[in-house]
């Protein structure tokens, strides 16, 4: 395989490889630990209640 075509085999596996780092930091939900349900449930009827 000439030169020129590794290279541009290896430019494309790149670029391939940012896109889906890119996709993956845009699609990325950080995981929401310690949540207080009644705290928020209580903050609704609270919201509710001044309504």
């Amino acid at each position: 395989m000439p030169l020129r075509l590794q290279r541009k085999a290896r430019r494309n596996k790149t670029k391939a490889a940012q896109r889906k780092a890119s996709i993956k930091r845009l699609m990325f939900i950080p995981v929401i630990k310690c949540l207080d349900v009644e705290a928020i449930r209580q903050s609704f009827s609270d919201r509710k209640a001044t309504v």
